[in-house]
């Protein structure tokens, strides 16, 4: 559903000094819980505009004080308006998320207003509440029910004198789910708070009301010309866009509705069943029966029997008919009921076409990618988060007794991976006591405070400022006093300070807040802003892998983190050691250079090979990758064809290399290789050659190209398909092979589009020495032809050297980079809902030069990191850690 917004004119916020009214601009409807704009009264009525089902409409209770105007609702006397009955399905909605904003567009008709007067306000009489927004003078006054605070909102938050003039005034509370809470005038910040605790004791018995308490002993006085109230915090832009979209704003429903779900139904769910059934065969490359599905021009056209599809007659479109009669696809399993369904629904609404062109790799990973889960921290996340919490280097003691993060779509912090089992939890149990040991408790206790007295009070100064480091964000008053009552124990068996705080920091280190990077994923399945805290969270694990550090704490503390402050801790934490650090995770995890720890290739081929040789071809390409992405910052598809590489001298031995290196066989030295035939950049790194295997396989080695660096979709074999490899053998090259394959009827439609992309490779052998003949004395070669995914045209390139600079100059690739840069930060595999965004973010990167920098810029400066994917209470699946006992 489209909604449109009517904005008032230029007049109106001239005559208030306020800036007009931006003809383009539109409100924030995320997380819209009531609005009210009253345009209309309707026998004492003030209706909900907000369209959510069960609107919360308003009466007026006394009439004689209320009139309407041409830009508003004006107040004078004891007026009250109010629902007639609580409405709890906004209680509920801000009771599940644990945050709200409330907006109001008013004219307050004096100063002299107090108490505070009762301007919004959701609760029962003069003392209990669940919020409320006043006047008191020239100031705002905000309160708030929460855990932490009484049932009357206390402490309250208040804007600064003079913030109210009797003019037209966009006024703006939003608290979110971590206690952070502001109030906006006019677009700006006018004051900060930490309102801490749970909102879990909200009464749903309270009405809504307006202009008075609803004991009726708080009237305000004044006009009202909007009033919203929101289920989620509102972010410091989203404000600025709801001021800019002005009081008069009416939301008219445009009648596009079917249209709508049709085309979210095309792009989400046919062309999810096009990219897994239809594309391999009907894709630009190969057209069988003269039909492209992958673009839309070509589709709408049809093949040699003509258009697919008829719109909304799906027993006349040829597409419908085979896929019913399970016709289609060819040789492979019929599309499942659940997939027919989409497809004649699809048809039957219209067969709207939203996309010019269907990418395949945007649907791989199906509904993993739209599931919201837990991250748990990895390994190497978990040893740089103590260091840079505690300063405890535990990383050998990690590494040794944590169980190995395992890989999945293609990354090992890969969220829905992330399980807990029991040797985890022995695992952290003893770590913990490992780290407190290395910890000087006593100074660190003294940090905190003087005192040796094992009270609540005294603990509580250490509690708070090393929980919000370990925990990354404040803790609530029920945190502080579980923690408080582990000194109990202490106590009643003679321990002190030192004791109670060494249990502390172990229970710490325990916690699901410190193993978890948990954040508020309750909401109404829509895109949220995450919380001040959890944004923090996130910039730091995404751009150093390791815990916000106090400067970025101290930002969130304030409320502070808009995008302007956060692209200045952008900058400053790319120019922090750890973010290098974090790169080379990223090309360690993408390379998957573990692998090599584990390689044992057969020795009678290869009796030369041993450990040293694996642990210098990953140096090789971590020292590479530094180069080109931090010391000379260049566009990161450098990393193809640039002439250059880091060698040992024993590498270079293997590799038979034409160059002769001094110094120590452990030494890496960084070398030219523009005179050196076949050899430069990725591809021809034995870290990445080896995943050829022994027989260097054209199949592995092209899957490789095709997978990682074009995102190229290839379904596996059919079952019947004999797919054991074929070893090279006198006057049988592994290009030999592979051309047979290509030949064969049944396997060139998938392996024409891979296995050409490995043949610039054939000269190096399995562990990536150079050659010219194979072992067989058969002539090696390194000419090819190779499709890019998604285009018509066969390329030709005659050299190892022409196909790196085919793959430096495609577009594809440079996009890919994008998408596997963005997964890895993200922890998550990426679909169908995130590919507008992740093209913005590529463009962005793009504009900046195409370097690391800026790719990392513009992915944590985008709604995948400023927003969260959040899931209705009632679907729980995904959302909670997964903690098993095995």
């Amino acid at each position: 559903m489209t909604r449109l917004i009517l904005l008032g004119t230029a007049a109106i916020f001239g005559a208030a000094g306020l800036p007009a009214a931006e003809p383009t601009a539109s409100r924030v409807s995320s997380g819209l819980q009531v609005l009210y704009d009253f345009s209309d009264l309707d026998d004492g009525s003030i209706k909900d505009r907000s369209e959510n089902e069960a609107p919360v409409d308003l009466k007026i209770v006394n009439s004689s004080s209320v009139w309407q105007t041409e830009r508003g609702l004006s107040i004078s006397g004891q007026a009250l308006i109010r629902s007639d009955l609580p409405p709890r399905r906004l209680t509920n909605a801000v009771r599940e998320s644990g945050a709200v904003s409330v907006e109001v567009w008013m004219r307050p008709a004096n100063l002299k207003q107090s108490g505070p007067a009762r301007i919004v306000t959701l609760s029962g009489n003069g003392s209990d509440r669940n919020f409320t927004l006043g006047q008191d003078g020239d100031r705002i006054e905000a309160r708030l029910r929460t855990t932490e605070t009484n049932t009357n909102g206390i402490p309250s938050l208040r804007t600064k004198s003079k913030a109210l003039k009797p003019e037209l005034t966009h006024v703006v509370y939003t608290r979110g789910r971590s206690g952070g809470a502001r109030i906006y005038v006019n677009g700006i910040l006018n004051s900060t708070a930490s309102i801490i605790g749970e909102l879990s004791n909200w009464d749903d018995n309270h009405p809504l009301g307006l202009a008075n308490e609803l004991s009726s002993d708080r009237p305000w006085q004044g006009t009202f010309r909007l009033v919203a109230l929101y289920s989620r915090e509102l972010q410091p832009d989203e404000v600025i866009q709801n001021f800019r979209a002005g009081p008069n704003a009416t939301l008219v429903v445009k009648d596009d509705n079917v249209s709508a779900k049709n085309a979210q139904l095309f792009e989400y769910g046919v062309a999810a069943v096009f990219s897994r059934h239809c594309i391999e065969c009907h894709d630009a490359a190969t057209r069988q029966g003269g039909l492209d599905l992958s673009r839309k021009s070509r589709a709408l056209q049809g093949g040699e029997q003509g258009p697919p599809v008829v719109p909304k007659q799906p027993g006349e479109s040829l597409l419908w008919t085979l896929v019913d009669a399970d016709a289609m696809p060819h040789d492979r399993p019929p599309l499942s009921d659940a997939e027919k369904t989409v497809l004649h629904e699809w048809i039957k609404g219209g067969a709207e076409w939203t996309l010019e062109t269907i990418d395949p790799a945007v649907y791989v990973h199906g509904e993993q990618s739209q599931k919201v889960f837990v991250q748990r921290l990895t390994v190497p996340e978990y040893i740089a988060t103590v260091r840079n919490s505690l300063g405890v280097d535990i990383a050998t003691e990690a590494r040794q007794l944590l169980p190995q993060d395992l890989r999945a779509d293609g990354f090992s912090n890969t969220a829905y991976n992330l399980n807990v089992d029991l040797s985890h939890i022995e695992a952290y149990a003893k770590l913990a006591e490992i780290i407190v040991d290395r910890l000087n408790v006593n100074e660190l206790t003294r940090r905190h405070t003087k005192s040796r007295e094992l009270t609540d009070e005294n603990l509580t100064k250490f509690i708070q400022p090393v929980g919000r480091q370990l925990l990354r964000g404040p803790l609530n008053r029920k945190e502080v006093q579980l923690y408080c009552g582990i000194s109990t124990t202490v106590a009643a068996s003679g321990g002190d300070i030192d004791d109670a705080v060494r249990y502390i920091i172990e229970a710490m280190l325990q916690s699901p807040r410190f193993l978890y990077r948990i954040e508020s994923q309750r909401g109404d399945g829509s895109r949220w802003p995450v919380s001040q805290h959890e944004l923090a969270s996130r910039l730091s694990y995404i751009l150093w892998g390791a815990s916000p550090d106090d400067v970025l704490l101290n930002v969130a503390d304030a409320g502070k983190l808009d995008r302007a402050d956060a692209a200045e801790q952008v900058q400053r934490m790319l120019g922090d050691r750890r973010a290098v650090a974090r790169s080379r995770q990223f090309i360690a995890e993408w390379l998957n250079l573990n692998r090599l720890d584990n390689l044992r290739p057969d020795p009678e081929k290869f009796p030369d090979w041993n450990r040293h040789l694996a642990t210098d071809m990953q140096l090789e390409t971590l020292e590479f990758f530094e180069e080109i992405a931090w010391r000379r910052n260049r566009p990161l598809t450098d990393l193809f064809n640039v002439q250059l590489t880091f060698v040992t001298p024993r590498l270079a031995r293997h590799y038979n290399l034409p160059v002769k290196l001094d110094g120590l066989d452990d030494e890496v030295q960084q070398i030219d290789l523009t005179q050196v035939a076949g050899r430069g950049g990725l591809l021809t790194h034995g870290s990445v050659l080896t995943i050829g295997g022994d027989d260097a396989s054209t199949v592995a080695r092209g899957l490789f190209v095709m997978h990682e660096l074009l995102r190229g979709v290839v379904r596996d074999p059919p079952p019947c398909v004999d797919t054991t490899p074929a070893a090279p053998r006198p006057g049988l090259t592994q290009r030999a092979i592979a051309e047979q394959r290509i030949a064969n009827k049944s396997c060139t439609g998938c392996h024409s589009k891979f296995e050409p992309l490995s043949f610039g490779l054939e000269r190096f052998d399995g562990l990536g020495a150079f050659h010219w003949q194979d072992r067989h004395g058969n002539k090696l070669r390194e000419d090819g032809i190779v499709s890019f995914p998604g285009e018509e045209e066969l390329v030709a390139y005659k050299s190892t050297a022409q196909l790196m600079d085919l793959l430096a100059d495609s577009p594809r690739v440079r996009e890919s980079l994008t998408w596997k840069v963005t997964q890895f930060a993200v922890g998550r595999p990426l679909g169908p809902e995130d590919a507008s965004i992740v093209a913005r973010i590529h463009q962005a990167a793009q504009d900046g030069g195409g370097t690391w920098s800026s790719l990392m810029t513009a992915i944590v400066m985008s709604d995948l990191v400023w927003t969260t994917r959040t899931e209705p209470e009632s679907q729980d699946q995904g959302i909670e850690p997964r903690i098993s006992a095995q």
